[in-house]
């Protein structure tokens, strides 16, 4: 791995933080695993302080807990951690796609069609196996929530619990056949908001995330059994 030195400690920390919370999201650090910051700090060939400063943001994100006499550990959520944070992500979700129909300017609407395009062509690289969205304006989920124009909305799904609702975005999709599915969904969204029918939009991304909802539960009894 490319060494992240010798930049200034802040955009290390900067540049370290979203190699982090990629690798999370993406599973290749797993749900649960202990955080060792020399193992860390070897893989990526950084100094301390950066990774600390870097560790902490991740604790801010909901991504890494420090646990007493533990020490700090990627998140791990149970069932019914995981099936609540659902129930709220549906209910906002489907109400930000339905601001997103009245808010969402001609020009906004345009992009998110042709960043849905973009998503078709990753999907096929990958040869259907996975549809990983980066973050931000590359995300779908996360251009809608902006088009609600609902900073409330925006503070919640965009900040305090996105990248924890990313990681298990990212465990359904991956589930064989769900890419294409779940792209097909999003144009179906995304259609709805081009129509500017808010109703049709809220059903259609409610449902959307309860489908994964129910993929990800699916998943859970799988492991246990």
């Amino acid at each position: 791995m490319e060494s992240l030195q010798p930049k200034d400690p802040q955009t290390i920390a900067d540049r370290l933080s979203d190699e982090l919370i990629t690798s999370i999201v993406k599973g290749d650090i797993a749900s649960g695993s202990k955080i060792s910051e020399p193992d860390l700090a070897r893989t990526y060939k950084v100094s301390r302080g950066p990774l600390r400063e870097a560790i902490r943001r991740l604790e801010g994100l909901h991504l890494v807990a420090r646990i007493p006499h533990v020490g700090a550990r990627v998140v791990s959520l149970d069932p019914q951690q995981l099936m609540e944070i659902y129930q709220v992500r549906e209910a906002l979700e489907g109400m930000a796609a339905r601001l997103a129909c009245k808010n969402m300017t001609n020009d906004e609407i345009t992009e998110l069609k042709g960043l849905l395009d973009e998503h078709e062509l990753s999907i096929n690289q990958s040869e259907g196996s996975e549809y990983f969205q980066r973050e931000g304006d590359f995300d779908f989920h996360y251009r809608i929530i902006q088009g609600s124009k609902n900073q409330r909305l925006v503070e919640l799904l965009c900040s305090e619990l996105y990248h924890l609702i990313r990681m298990y975005r990212f465990r359904s999709s991956q589930i064989h056949s769900r890419p294409h599915k779940a792209l097909a969904e999003h144009r179906h969204i995304c259609t709805a908001i081009e129509h500017r029918d808010g109703e049709l939009a809220e059903i259609l991304m409610r449902r959307h995330i309860s489908t994964a909802q129910k993929h990800i539960e699916q998943q859970f009894q799988e492991e246990g059994e």
